[in-house]
């Protein structure tokens, strides 16, 4: 059973919209506190967000019966502050049930200790929420922040970033070995339970793969040329035991063919399936890598057994030449919000996706964006020539330097400005990477990935939206201060 929020007025906490907070503290949390209070305080703002909440929370199930759940006001509050604050689950539960604004925002007073804020819980309930609905609830915010500031949407820069995913560095050894750890283990499992024979022996066949494979990650940090040879030969014995245990893993599954059943199994049966043919596909690119000294493109290599969603990108950075995640594209707009971001598909890059993604941008800001500034790595001369036509006055520098430079001198002034004011989009990007927590991913499979996005964004938009409003009400309170000392 849940309800969109607790109406019920209790002597032990004040009214939502009348909780004080304290604007002199610079902690993160405080902006994030005043945007919810605001949304809380515009009803047809909060009925279109929680509307848009309670779809995910009760896909498929009925809102008036059951145990008692949270609030859709309060699953929002959580979701803002998770990644508005860079969160675990640990401290988020410690915050629910220690912080006194917190608690009073969401609704829960001082004497009120039955509502359970258990990490698992929380985790449980945000993982309800889509991406989709993530994207719809950061348009309405972006779009309330633009009846704030009106000349907001006017100015757009987008750029794009790396967010990598949450694995370990892949060579094929190491994901034969993280293949072999999930086949044997499922195998074992499911052996077990119908007593099927012939793997009683899989803790022993899983130590000869991890020695082969931690054999190879030595041998290939020498540079000799024995050492190549070597490592081929360990490579050749690694395939060959790997080869062997995924035969008798598809004989398994085809004996379990004709057994009946319980959904468990079957999801046991099928993640079986699914890890072998992983397992194999990594094989192939090695026996081509290794053995046969072939150049295997990227689109077919996998870097992650449990990630296959992970793309390598090499972008020229000094300090990360190499990547393991995807490609996010942000818009930030000229009040600091991320109007409009979009994950890239695994294949694309910059130049592919510009002109679709500006022109769903304009779409979003009901036509009002004048100017947009971009970097090199957008351009092409097919792109110049659409943007032209999506944007009064696009800023897309040449690739080649020598292009570039003769595009400066016959440059407007206005394009020259936004090459100046371009730059700052790298700030927002820094912003959303070490303080949204986008640097690295924490959670898993792709849809995982994007509602970390979506959680990401929301956190950096209320924020930005409550440094806002404190600016307007209180311009002289640390709140309204950033740590440089200059105006939010």
């Amino acid at each position: 059973m849940r309800k969109p929020f607790s109406e019920q007025q209790r002597l032990d906490r004040d009214a939502i919209n009348n909780v004080k907070l304290n604007l002199n503290c610079r902690d993160e949390i405080i902006p994030i506190l005043v945007g919810l209070q605001h949304i809380y305080s515009t009803p047809e703002l909060r009925r279109r967000i929680l509307r848009l909440i309670a779809r995910d929370v009760n896909k498929d199930t009925r809102r008036n019966v059951g145990r008692e759940g949270l609030d859709d006001w309060q699953i929002l509050v959580l979701a803002a502050v998770r990644l508005g604050c860079d969160l675990n689950y640990d401290k988020l539960q410690d915050l629910a049930e220690q912080h006194r604004a917190l608690r009073q925002i969401m609704g829960i007073g001082d004497w009120e200790n039955g509502t359970s804020f258990n990490w698992r819980r929380i985790q449980n309930t945000l993982l309800l929420l889509t991406p989709e609905t993530l994207k719809k609830i950061n348009d309405l915010i972006v779009g309330e922040g633009h009846s704030l500031d009106a000349d907001a949407a006017k100015k757009v820069r987008g750029d794009s970033f790396v967010m990598e995913t949450n694995i370990h560095y892949p060579t094929e050894s190491s994901l034969i070995f993280d293949g072999m750890t999930k086949v044997l283990t499922l195998c074992s499992i499911l052996a077990v339970q119908f007593g099927i024979s012939g793997w009683r022996q899989h803790e022993h066949l899983l130590k000869r793969i991890k020695k082969l494979a931690h054999t190879i990650s030595r041998l290939s940090a020498r540079k000799s040329p024995e050492s190549k040879e070597r490592m081929k030969v360990a490579y050749r014995k690694l395939l060959k035991w790997a080869q062997k245990i995924l035969n008798r893993a598809e004989e398994l599954v085809e004996q379990l063919a004709d057994e009946t059943v319980d959904v468990a199994t079957l999801c046991k049966i099928a993640d079986l399936q699914r890890y072998i043919e992983l397992t194999r596909h990594v094989c192939g690119t090695a026996y081509r890598r290794v053995i046969e000294r072939e150049e295997v493109p990227n689109s077919d290599k996998i870097f992650s057994i449990f990630e296959t969603h992970t793309q390598l990108y090499r972008r020229g950075k000094a300090k990360e030449p190499n990547q393991f995640g995807r490609l996010v594209m942000v818009y930030e707009d000229g009040a600091g919000f991320i109007s409009h971001y979009h994950l890239l598909p695994r294949d694309a890059q910059d130049a592919d996706v510009v002109v679709e993604q500006t022109r769903i941008a304009q779409n979003l800001h009901s036509n009002q964006i004048e100017d947009g500034s971009f970097d090199r790595g957008f351009y092409s001369s097919e792109n110049e020539e659409q943007l032209r036509e999506i944007l009064k006055h696009p800023c897309l520098p040449k690739k080649a330097t020598r292009d570039y430079l003769e595009q400066q001198k016959t440059a407007s002034v206005r394009f020259r400005k936004a090459r100046q004011r371009h730059p700052g989009i790298e700030s927002a990007i820094g912003a959303l990477q070490f303080g949204n927590g986008l640097e690295r991913c924490r959670d898993r499979t792709e849809i995982g990935f994007e509602r970390y996005l979506g959680l990401a964004i929301l956190g950096r938009n209320l924020h930005v939206l409550g440094k806002l409003l404190i600016q307007q009400r209180a311009p002289d309170s640390q709140a309204a201060v950033s740590r440089r000392k200059t105006a939010a």
